[in-house]
């Protein structure tokens, strides 16, 4: 029952996604807008991890969100947007360090708690720190779901399922177009 459930859905989200591409002009298709980052360009593990408790709200106007990110980047953090599934770049990424919010760069999610669910997505079991996320009722797509915002900027990350590992048993499927990974230094035990 699950499993048809998770295909159907992944058919939904591929249509989806594939019909909101239309919609972008052919400029935009041959070469996707690109974000400056200089909210995260300079950010290491170090610094990310002596802030996982820092909840200040960020806000910025649409025309700030809109230079800070690429045009998928904010079609995913500010739109509300969903990935395709198994071509992003952090799903098959097992390497140890830290995923931060590409919109404010708060940390969100440890490599400690990533597995692979077979779903396509960079998944986790559990976020760094529960007031690093916020969960809200998501209505779209024909089903109710548990949307998952970044606590500090409110951008969208993905969504939370109850089909996960232990501890938690639950999953959190994120997009990595949300996320921006910090690598543990050599020097960090």
């Amino acid at each position: 029952m699950y499993t048809a459930k998770y295909i159907l859905l992944i058919l939904i989200i591929s249509a989806v996604s594939a019909c909101s591409l239309n919609g972008q002009n052919e400029e935009q298709t041959e070469q996707e807008t690109v974000g400056t980052h200089s909210h995260i360009e300079n950010l290491t593990y170090s610094t990310a991890m002596s802030d996982t408790t820092g909840n200040e709200k960020i806000t910025r106007t649409e025309e700030e969100w809109k230079e800070l990110l690429s045009s998928s980047e904010y079609r995913v953090l500010r739109k509300k947007g969903t990935e395709m599934p198994w071509v992003n770049e952090y799903n098959s990424l097992y390497d140890e360090g830290v995923y931060v919010c590409k919109g404010c760069g708060q940390p969100l999610f440890s490599s400690e708690t990533k597995y692979n669910s077979k779903s396509g997505w960079p998944s986790y079991w559990a976020p760094i720190d529960e007031d690093a996320i916020e969960e809200r009722e998501d209505n779209s797509m024909f089903m109710t779901r548990t949307e998952i915002v970044c606590s500090r900027c409110e951008s969208h990350i993905g969504h939370v399922f109850e089909d996960g590992p232990e501890p938690t048993g639950l999953r959190y499927c994120m997009n990595t177009a949300a996320l921006h990974f910090l690598p543990k230094e050599d020097d960090q035990s």
